[in-house]
């Protein structure tokens, strides 16, 4: 086994939508919903990774793609946390083909994502981790943080049309 490590280009589009397809299967994510988000997910990423503003890593094994793990911006209030900030990094797809794991790939994934986030001038980075992967978050120095969620009613779902 022969892994290199890579940023990711447009290239990369039908390999990384495939990663994250893999990664909400492996989170145990309904197939409908994993069917439902695949079209809409496409269509995000692809202006994105082509102007940069989604930005990964690439493994790959004698040349096959392997694993990703990708990033992306988000503007940010500064707040007492970090009050001289107004931007953090958000890591998400971090994916590992199941037959090339346990083998370091994912920390190494980890480890240049975070070194190309910090290399545009962040100094905060979030992600949400699956079951699976926080061990190994935790192990890279990462901590868990106050965050909660709450999804609203999808316009679709309830007759209306979506504002925008």
């Amino acid at each position: 086994m022969t892994v290199t490590y890579r940023l990711s280009n447009p290239g990369d589009l039908d390999a990384i939508c495939r990663h994250r397809v893999e990664m909400f299967e492996d989170m145990g994510a309904p197939q409908d919903k994993i069917d439902a988000m695949f079209d809409p997910f496409r269509q995000w990423l692809e202006p994105r990774l082509a102007d940069g503003r989604y930005f990964g890593i690439t493994a790959e094994d004698e040349g096959k793609d392997i694993g990703h793990a990708g990033g992306f911006i988000l503007d940010w209030p500064p707040g007492p946390r970090l009050p001289i900030t107004d931007q953090r990094g958000y890591i998400f797809n971090v994916h590992v083909a199941a037959d090339h794991r346990r083998r370091g790939i994912a920390s190494e994934l980890m480890t240049r994502i975070e070194q190309e986030i910090k290399a545009r001038g962040i100094i905060y980075i979030a992600l949400h981790a699956s079951e699976a992967g926080g061990p190994l978050y935790q192990s890279l120095g990462w901590t868990p943080t106050s965050e909660l969620a709450k999804i609203f009613e999808a316009a679709e779902d309830n007759g209306e049309a979506p504002r925008k």
